[in-house]
């Protein structure tokens, strides 16, 4: 893969953009400036890794234990516009709010831009097939036995059920995930519909039917409050079905819902868990706090916290699980991503997850940091880093396996997770 005028251009972009926006924040951009550790961009060298990376003893080291037949990253989102034809010259459907795409939205138009550069994505408006084509490429370059599962993503719904495109971020719809994933054995997928929908337990149903294997939320971009009667139907169809919930929960960033903020609250997923919902909490919820609702007074208490609390209730045993994705970005607490590392009960309930593209977004991970912060061994940077220049999703693999307080690590057994699907 060789870097066209498109690339440059790109990198160029982002590189005064980020510069900007860190001047105008006065702190710095997701606090970047004080361990970043690479280029701007991604480098998008291909795939493929030079023999001696692969040959490498860390590379030898990472792989021993793991069986890669049951490692599915159970985060992996699917992207897409819907400007050109994708799968077979069939419209995607994908969509992303023109805000987005647009200068009068400076924020939003540079996360776009870095979201196109981490999954190397030339020209946006071939993305669906630029993408479809990167991924491919890409898992044909992993361990055999790995497989993706692509995240659909439905719009926003408002409290009666109607379609709120205005506030809706981005739109991945069933049939396209659904499609991908017949087209190459290396592809899982998991749905995502909107519980408010009056069609909530019709296309549920048609996303098991067609092998959807969960079901995706990110409550505070999509208008859901899981504690809500709304739901209660739906969650006993997931049950029917045998269908896991993986839900985000914890602030979210990446796109801009602030006033929907407390919709991220962990305790308000002890709703589905009560009813039997085998629920997979998405990046643990290390990030930012929520009023602890369940206190005789009630605070602000950390959103991974919360989780804990949810994870060492002894009812929730056998269907409270979390999702290691994002845990390694800068915005992250050290102390919380020990305490995940350390917990060694937990880990047979900890699963695997890229949140790919989301590696290739050079400023939100360093590698740098993680080692200020006593959790990778500072002799592991060259390696790692040059890993990331050409497969982000292996460089993402490396750093988990690799990352560790005092003389523990993630189990193995993180990294098994395709028995959690069926």
């Amino acid at each position: 893969m060789t870097i066209s005028k498109h690339n440059l251009k790109r990198r160029k972009f982002l590189k005064y953009a980020l510069a900007g926006s860190a001047a105008v924040s006065g702190a710095g951009l997701f606090g970047w400036h004080q361990y970043f550790d690479g280029p701007i961009s991604n480098a998008c060298k291909g795939f493929s890794l030079p023999q001696e990376l692969l040959e490498h003893s860390l590379m030898k080291q990472a792989m021993h234990g793991i069986d890669f037949e049951q490692l599915w990253d159970c985060h992996f989102h699917l992207l897409g516009n819907g400007h050109k034809p994708s799968l077979n010259e069939r419209p995607s459907g994908a969509w992303v709010n023109p805000k987005m795409q647009s200068l009068s939205s400076p924020f939003q138009r540079l996360q776009y831009e870095f979201y196109l550069n981490a999954a190397c994505i030339e020209k946006a408006e071939y993305a669906d097939i630029e993408f479809l084509t990167n991924i491919s490429d890409m898992v044909s370059e992993l361990p055999s036995g790995v497989r993706l599962m692509l995240l659909a993503f439905d719009h926003q719904y408002d409290d009666k059920g109607n379609k709120n495109l205005e506030d809706s971020t981005f739109h991945i719809p069933n049939q396209y995930a659904a499609s991908i994933a017949k087209s190459n054995s290396s592809f899982e997928w998991i749905a995502s519909v909107h519980p408010y929908r009056s069609d909530a337990i019709e296309q549920l149903e048609w996303c098991h039917s067609q092998g959807a294997r969960a079901i995706k939320w990110l409550p505070p971009a999509m208008n859901i409050d899981p504690s809500s009667k709304n739901c209660k139907a739906f969650y006993e169809k997931l049950v029917q079905l045998g269908m896991p919930l993986l839900t985000h929960a914890g602030d979210e960033k990446a796109v801009h819902s602030e006033q929907l903020q407390k919709l991220s609250n962990p305790l308000l997923l002890r709703t589905p868990l009560d009813l039997g919902v085998k629920v997979i909490v998405a990046h643990c919820a290390s990030l930012g706090s929520n009023l602890d609702i369940e206190a005789a007074s009630p605070k602000q208490v950390s959103n991974f916290k919360l989780f804990s609390r949810l994870m060492d209730d002894r009812n929730y045993q056998n269907n409270c699980f979390g999702d290691i994705s994002a845990i390694n970005l800068v915005n992250r607490e050290s102390a919380e991503i020990k305490t995940l590392i350390e917990n060694q009960a937990w880990h047979t309930r900890l699963l695997y997850g890229s949140d790919y593209p989301l590696p290739g977004v050079m400023p939100i991970i360093s590698s740098k940091q993680l080692v200020a912060n006593d959790l990778l061994d500072e002799s592991y940077l060259p390696f790692v880093n040059r890993v990331r220049e050409y497969n982000v999703w292996m460089y993402d693999f490396l750093i988990k396996r690799f990352v560790r307080s005092g003389e523990n690590r993630l189990s193995d057994s993180v990294f098994q997770t395709k028995r959690h699907f069926f």
